[in-house]
């Protein structure tokens, strides 16, 4: 049986698309063939996923008796020595951000003094809220909190709480709108208007928190069009949302506009710094083109950052800013009735990890202003060198004008197959579509000597292996061009989460 043209199926309106989704997911030689692709296609990845399943134990229920210590950590020692290689020689786009051995070691030790805290019992690790209060605090005045504090009651100061990473963060300040604009606007049915290039973590806000989600394209240069989110709001739009700068294709969104525009209409106005929260600030005082995008600006009223990205902290750490302690009130939960006693909790985890919060401290204070000034010194040299080589090749072309997140597609060439033959070359890049696309986030990892020149070498090789070889199959591409073709995003969304419960499979 022949599925149906899927080029004349993607000219139909969404709602239609679904409809025709349904109708021939129900057909089961569809479904047949269907699941017949899809598992075949999984069969090829589980290779790579599961690389350890016969060479190491595998566990699928506890051990009768206890392994020794030294046997569990020779095991993974092992792992750790597999795995290591690629992010140490700076072959990972993102992913691992400073990497050196002697901060690592620091991090490390930080973290096993305070392994055992937990700010949820503030009484007995006072140190845990003394951490997280001076992170929140450093962050927000590395992010024009003082500008903004001057002359303003504490209650308007910029505040904020740490989370376990960008995702939280955003989700924490969705949530806070939502409650903010239910308690002071009686808005029950919250909108909020995003560009297209905006993280995942928006829309699954919206949907855990019973948020529409208004998209609206980005513009020729990548960048929210800001006459298309201004008619995009509606008398229930509730926050509007900007990336500085945006991960698939790193260029800033136009923060000074999409803030006064919310300012003005009296919504809230999110600045997604997840990524450039600790670049952008160093990059603006050493010279290169950063818009505004930060508490300067008086329509911002929430922010993110990560530490745990170029905050060069432990895995597991972000912060979320607001303007006002009565803007983050709504961000908190209490329980006053529960026979336990009193609970409250700032975020969304009751229990937290203190060595985490520790480690993050440590961090900021460790490299202070001139550490990280110095190290984003290196990553922008580095990316420009990346940028000039990509755009002297004519196959390819880069993306709008971004700082270190390099985003790179080609008009000639299939640029999925260059990114295969880039991993074969032992590259680890992020594949992007509409447009179909890649990327490199360019880190401390990049900056090392050589590696720019070693990355610009084997992409031009790939780019000579793909035209000679334009119908070259491979195990990722056909993936990436299926999630760039495939107007049925329902079947795409069965392929993910598949995918993930590929991951779970012991």
């Amino acid at each position: 049986m022949e599925l149906p043209d899927l080029d004349l199926l993607s000219h139909l309106p969404p709602r239609l698309l679904a409809v025709a989704e349904r109708y021939l997911k129900a057909i089961p030689l569809v479904r047949s063939r269907l699941d017949k692709e899809t598992g075949s296609l999984l069969t090829e990845l589980e290779g790579s996923l599961k690389p350890y399943k016969d060479q190491v134990p595998t566990f699928d229920r506890l051990p009768a008796q206890g392994r020794p210590r030294e046997e569990i950590l020779h095991e993974l020692e092992q792992l750790e020595e597999r795995e290591h290689e690629r992010w140490k020689e700076g072959r990972i786009s993102g992913a691992v951000y400073h990497g050196a051995e002697d901060h690592i070691a620091f991090v490390n030790q930080v973290y096993a003094l305070h392994s055992q805290s937990n700010p949820l019992h503030a009484d007995v690790w006072p140190s845990a809220t003394k951490f997280e209060a001076e992170v929140i605090a450093m962050t927000a005045n590395m992010l024009g909190a003082a500008e903004a504090n001057a002359s303003k009651p504490s209650e308007q100061h910029i505040c904020g709480s740490v989370s376990s990473g960008g995702t939280e963060s955003i989700m924490l300040a969705m949530k806070t709108y939502r409650d903010w604009a239910r308690a002071t606007q009686g808005i029950t049915r919250p909108e909020m208007v995003a560009p297209n290039s905006a993280h995942p973590a928006f829309d699954k806000a919206a949907h855990y928190f019973g948020i529409k989600l208004v998209k609206v394209p980005v513009g020729p240069d990548y960048r929210a069009d800001v006459a298309a989110m201004r008619k995009a709001i509606t008398r229930n739009t509730i926050v509007l949302i900007g990336s500085a700068p945006s991960f698939p294709h790193g260029v800033i969104d136009p923060i000074e506009e999409l803030s006064e525009l919310a300012r003005k209409r009296g919504l809230g106005f999110h600045t997604d710094a997840c990524l450039g929260g600790f670049v952008l600030p160093w990059a603006e005082r050493l010279g290169y083109p950063v818009p505004p995008f930060d508490f300067r600006l008086p329509g911002v009223t929430s922010m993110s950052a990560d530490t745990h990205k170029f905050g060069y902290a432990a895995k597991g750490t972000s912060v979320v800013l607001y303007r006002g302690t009565e803007l983050r009130s709504h961000q908190y939960f209490t329980a006053t009735e529960w026979p336990g006693g009193i609970y409250f909790s700032p975020t969304f985890s009751g229990s937290r990890p203190g060595g985490l919060i520790a480690a993050a401290w440590a961090t900021l204070v460790t490299l202070g202003e001139a550490g990280y000034l110095e190290a984003s010194r290196h990553i922008l040299e580095t990316a420009e060198v990346i940028k000039r080589g990509i755009r002297a090749l004519p196959e390819l072309y880069v993306l709008g004008e971004p700082l270190f997140v390099i985003a790179f597609g080609s008009r000639t060439l299939n640029i999925y197959q260059v990114m295969e033959r880039m991993s074969a070359q032992g590259w680890n890049l992020n594949g992007l579509h509409k447009p179909s696309a890649v990327h490199l986030c360019v880190t401390l990892r990049h900056t090392q000597p050589g590696v720019a020149e070693r990355f610009l070498a084997d992409l031009q090789a790939a780019v000579e292996h793909v035209r000679a070889n334009p119908g070259e199959k491979g195990t990722m591409a056909p993936v990436y061009g299926m999630a760039a073709t495939v107007p049925f995003r329902g079947l795409l969304s069965d392929l993910l989460k598949k995918y993930m419960d590929l991951l779970y499979k012991v």
